[in-house]
């Protein structure tokens, strides 16, 4: 399959264009590298610098791909910047998200898998979330996300678009070619391994007086190759045209506290972790965990690496990159 993937030299992109190549596909990368990076695009990938905002100058990229489907993975998704720049996000996840729907209308590009997040939610009633849990947005990146979901539905009805949204909360761990390089970085697990490489001082711990088993928060993470693994399955879904899903990715089980994630980046890395806990910040809910029973049964996926999988991987990335033994 001939697979276009916006966003495809950033963190989860990067390795969902590794996976593709990995199965036989031929890829283009469709990015404008205000997140992303240019070495990440493998040599058998074609790539475009695009804002997908100029709408023809996508329709001539896919067209001139000949592109079958496309993977969208091109958004802002920092919670805390949605709720000060709301317009930002509206431009770049919502009308931006629209041009390449359109764009793909016009290029006859008939399939898409959407990275949504579980942010859709908001702060559920009931944990695992599952996808027929209501969806009430808490901020403006949840939002977002959700009306392009919202949108894709229309499509569907309108144009025969067919598409698979997955929401998931925290992506980690890394490839040997590809990992989490955020500028500034904001993600628990690379900021835990700075602390043990000695580039961060300490770990900021945000209340350990949830009512959880060790007093911390409880997410999420799921391994950066399993949901790469998920976007490609979907990929494969898209059989038929007017499909219209959206599916839950999870870790399975109970999720990770704060607190383990720190003693699992001890363990990996044999060094001390200094921590140093602060009061909750507002709007933390103790859990957020997403049920992924419904795309296990339908697309046979679910999460297999475990939480040292993923830090080994994250802390191996950065150690080369560092040049660290």
């Amino acid at each position: 399959m001939r697979v276009a993937v916006t966003g495809g030299a950033g963190y989860i992109g990067s390795v969902v264009v590794e996976a593709l190549i990995n199965g036989g596909h031929d890829v283009l990368v469709i990015d404008n590298l205000c997140k992303g990076h240019r070495d990440t695009v493998p040599k058998l990938a074609r790539f475009a610098q695009l804002d997908l905002i100029e709408q023809a100058d996508v329709v001539r990229a896919l067209r001139g791909f000949k592109a079958d489907a496309v993977i969208h993975m091109a958004a802002f998704s920092l919670v805390g910047e949605s709720v000060a720049s709301p317009g930002k996000y509206y431009v770049n996840n919502v009308t931006a998200g629209i041009a390449l729907l359109e764009a793909m209308r016009e290029a006859n590009v008939g399939r898409l898998v959407l990275s949504s997040t579980a942010a859709v939610y908001g702060e559920p009633a009931k944990q695992p979330i599952d996808e027929d849990d209501p969806t009430r947005p808490t901020n403006p990146y949840g939002e977002t996300k959700l009306a392009l979901e919202h949108a894709l539905r229309w499509y569907a009805g309108a144009h025969g678009l067919s598409s698979i949204s997955l929401r998931y909360f925290n992506a980690a761990g890394a490839t040997a070619t590809n990992g989490e390089r955020h500028d500034p970085e904001t993600h628990l697990i690379p900021l835990v391994l700075q602390a043990a490489a000695g580039t961060l001082e300490r770990v900021t711990i945000f209340g350990d007086d949830y009512p959880t088993r060790d007093g911390t928060c409880v997410r999420d993470y799921i391994h950066v190759e399993d949901l790469a693994d998920a976007h490609v399955r979907a990929l494969g879904a898209l059989s038929e045209p007017g499909i219209c899903r959206a599916y839950n990715l999870g870790c399975g089980g109970e999720g990770y506290t704060v607190k383990e994630i720190i003693a699992a980046a001890r363990d990996v890395t044999g060094r001390d972790i200094p921590t140093a806990v602060v009061p909750r910040r507002a709007g933390d809910p103790a859990v957020l965990i997403a049920g992924s029973s419904r795309i296990s049964r339908d697309l046979g996926w679910q999460s297999r690496k475990s939480l040292d999988d993923i830090v080994t991987s994250a802390w191996q990335f950065m150690s080369v990159r560092a040049g660290a033994p």
